[in-house]
């Protein structure tokens, strides 16, 4: 340690009654070969009183880039203002959320990590409730064959063993009635079977028939004149979303006539003792729910348990409770019970038991089932309107969001997709998210009452998965995917924001040294916050995975490192930033390396606040030990260097900043929780003792940092040593080692205590304390 420095007038005797409220006036060490009269700028004294009492007004470019000067960046800090703040809060909760992903990242769900080779591999075979075809139709159709009769096979399979839906007998009732019934559900929920099922049950009560036969061309029953090619029999029309029911079907609801067509073949069904289902999703309930839809039966398919169906379909009807639970164990063992949660269809239940009723492989069954890579490259196969990508894009960039804040961004998507619209669309999201986007579920809120739905993916890396997919594969949408991504990042909603972020994150992680050039330098230089805080996230997420961290180290070190123009300083002040989330958390004495290079730059002063509040950030999660290590090497000349004032001055930002929560808690659990309201490091004095008594008094010794220091000091003592139990013993202890040092400490101590505990407006009885605690340490 070195001598204190400065000259300084003993403390008066107590009761001394020409004792002024000035504090004691402290010279520090010029530099050699320094003019006594001058201050350390060279200018003259008179000149910066002068410049004091006149301050000159900041530029625009000033207040966009951020103080240059020293006086301007002490000020920023010392001052804090409600920009600041936001700042910080947005930081942690960015960080926050970008833990949550970088986890669901590294996860390995179904033994095949997202974002390998498997989503691009043009060889992979999709199953599970994702199948791209329709209807089964036993190989390619007949020339001029329009009507296909089931064999016993495909009867067996659907009837035997099958597991009835709730409405079932109402909707056999309606068909009976009718003649025709309209049965919705979302692809892969067994909406054939049931259909096959209730047309063979419809046929016994009508006194038996010829069997079931598939309608290949569904169209050709609203034909002039059409019959039934086979009299007492059943038939099954399956109409899948899209042109099947965007053609002639969707004419023959809407038209004027709709209704005598229909009336038509509902009269030539019950003339020849037939009966006809036909089986779709949204688009066709949506036709059937139409005027012309008077004439049918419509039931919407109510959902079976898929855990009911591996029951009956591996038990069958006499299985006991010995084999049921052995049975149980072995889907929770497999992970085929999760993935039955995460796609809970018919056919991947009949899949799975049908692989254990055969003593096949069912964990490699599973492993296929949840991979989302798969999945995704699945669903974007079937799924190409802007409708449905842009939800399913919005949901991936906020999942956990509200629905209704899922959709306005949706929206805005879609319209950047299709480009400008008379009139604004009737979309309906939510009516066709059972049907388009069954990997996404809507959760309750937990705010209850009328707060929307939670809008949630039921794998966890599908989100993620989706933004890879979509950035690498939709070459076309790349350029309005990031619009949109840079839209969000001015949204009043900071979660929203956090999340947009974190999405620029996981869509840099395709190709890194592509979004590096595309966008994330652009944002880490640009004048706005907004941007320069999601490169900073962004940043963070990209680099937490190994195979692409270390790019990311050296590229904050180039940032870090550059020159002193406004750019420049930009990027050295977000890669400040970066380090103080994820990044710094995970590698702490890297993060603390590139702080240095964003901190040493000489007379540039520009990058100051940055790196003190990523030093702030830091300490938040868990990483104070070394933090206070790098301000006590830095400072370590005590000279009047910049990077000596800029350290310490770091240093008293960082005492000064009262800890709050961060979305998801980002800490380290060994060392308890900090107390929400109160600056960490006045929790962490028995641990760090010795390194804040050392940066204490360094602070409190010299200027400039000196004043700003002994605020600090008095806020600890009087606001908010009460609020953290046993820290005003701890605060005790640390003026003590202060006050031990050799120099000054103890009489700069005793004199400020004495003044604050005299205080005629706001007398400190905890500072009071601390002074008798002093006296008795001499």
């Amino acid at each position: 340690m070195s001598e204190d420095s400065s000259t300084e007038s003993r403390r008066p005797t107590a009761g001394a009654p020409d004792r002024t409220d000035d504090p004691p006036r402290h010279r520090e060490k010029e530099p050699a070969g320094r003019d006594p009269g001058t201050d350390r700028d060279g200018t003259e004294p008179a000149e910066r009183d002068r410049a004091k009492e006149t301050p000159a007004p900041r530029s625009d470019a000033e207040e966009r880039d951020g103080p240059i000067s020293e006086k301007d960046a002490l000020r920023s800090l010392a001052e804090g203002s409600g920009p600041d703040d936001a700042e910080r809060s947005e930081a942690l909760r960015a960080g926050a959320i970008a833990d949550e992903i970088a986890r669901r990242l590294s996860a390995d769900a179904a033994g095949t990590r997202i974002g390998t080779l498997a989503l691009f591999n043009a060889d992979v075979s999709f199953g599970g409730g994702f199948h791209t075809g329709g209807a089964r139709t036993g190989g390619p159709r007949p020339p001029g064959v329009s009507v296909l009769a089931l064999d016993a096979a495909d009867i067996g399979g659907h009837t035997e063993l099958f597991v009835t839906p709730e409405g079932y007998a109402e909707a056999l009732d309606a068909l009976c009635e009718q003649r025709v019934l309209v049965l919705t559900g979302a692809p892969g929920s067994g909406r054939e079977a049931a259909a096959v099922n209730l047309l063979g049950e419809a046929l016994a009560m009508d006194g038996g028939g010829a069997g079931c036969h598939r309608l290949l061309t569904p169209a050709t029953v609203l034909g002039a004149g059409w019959e039934p090619p086979v009299k007492n029999s059943g038939y099954l029309a399956a109409l899948d979303d899209g042109p099947a029911v965007d053609g002639e079907f969707a004419a023959a609801f809407l038209d004027g006539h709709g209704t005598a067509r229909w009336s038509a073949v509902v009269a030539a069904l019950r003339a020849h003792g037939c009966f006809l289902v036909l089986t779709g999703g949204h688009d066709l309930d949506a036709l059937a729910a139409g005027p012309a839809g008077d004439r049918l039966a419509r039931h919407p398919l109510a959902p079976v348990d898929p855990l009911a169906i591996v029951e009956r379909r591996v038990l069958g009807h006499g299985g006991g409770s010995d084999a049921e639970s052995e049975l149980h164990r072995l889907l929770e063992r497999t992970g085929a019970a999760t993935a039955l949660r995460e796609q809970p269809t018919a056919r991947n239940a009949a899949r799975l038991a049908s692989v254990i009723r055969a003593d096949g492989d069912v964990a490699a069954v599973v492993a296929q089932l949840r991979d989302p890579s798969e999945q995704v490259r699945a669903w974007f196969g079937r799924h190409r309107t802007p409708d449905a990508v842009s939800f399913a894009l919005a949901a991936a960039v906020l999942e956990e969001c509200g629905y209704l804040t899922v959709a306005d961004a949706a929206v805005r998507l879609r319209a950047a997709l299709v480009g400008p619209e008379t009139a604004p669309p009737d979309l309906r999201f939510a009516d066709r998210l059972g049907h388009e986007q069954q990997w996404i579920r809507l959760d309750a809120s937990p705010e209850g009452g009328f707060a929307p739905p939670r809008v949630r993916f039921r794998n966890a890396l599908l989100g993620q998965v989706i933004l890879g997919h979509a950035w690498t594969l939709l070459d076309g949408r790349r350029e309005a995917l990031l619009d949109w991504l840079r839209g969000l990042l001015n949204h009043r909603d900071l979660e929203v924001r956090a999340r947009a972020a974190v999405a620029a994150g996981v869509v840099a992680l395709a190709d890194p040294h592509h979004a590096v050039h595309r966008f994330l330098t652009t944002w880490a230089g640009s004048t706005s916050w907004p941007l320069r805080q999601a490169a900073a996230t962004a940043l963070g997420v990209a680099g937490s995975r190994p195979e692409t961290a270390e790019g990311v180290w050296e590229l904050l070190h180039r940032w870090a490192r550059g020159d002193a123009s406004a750019q420049q300083r930009r990027l050295a002040g977000t890669a400040a930033n970066a380090v103080g989330g994820l990044l710094g958390r995970t590698a702490p004495e890297r993060a603390v390396a590139v702080l240095r290079d964003a901190l040493d730059r000489k007379d540039d002063w520009g990058t100051l606040p940055s790196v003190a509040w990523g030093g702030v950030h830091l300490i938040h999660q868990g990483q104070s030990a070394a933090v206070l290590d790098a301000y006590l090497t830095w400072s370590e000349p005590q000279d009047l260097s910049p990077m000596v004032v800029k350290s310490l001055s770091a240093f008293v930002f960082a005492v000064t900043r009262p800890y709050e929560e961060p979305v998801v808690p980002a800490v380290d659990s060994r060392r308890g929780t900090p107390v929400p309201g109160v600056p960490v490091l006045l929790g962490d004095l028995p641990r760090h003792h010795d390194r804040l008594a050392e940066l204490w008094a360094r602070a409190l010794a010299r200027r400039p940092v000196q004043d700003s220091a002994l605020e600090a000091l008095r806020l600890w003592v009087n606001e908010y040593a009460d609020r953290s139990p046993g820290s005003l013993d701890a605060l005790a202890a640390l003026l003590v080692s202060v006050a031990a040092r050799p120099g000054r400490h103890r009489e700069r101590l005793a004199w400020w205590l004495e003044k604050w505990a005299r205080d005629r407006e706001r007398p400190s009885a905890n500072a009071a304390r601390l002074l008798r605690a002093l006296d008795r340490a001499r």
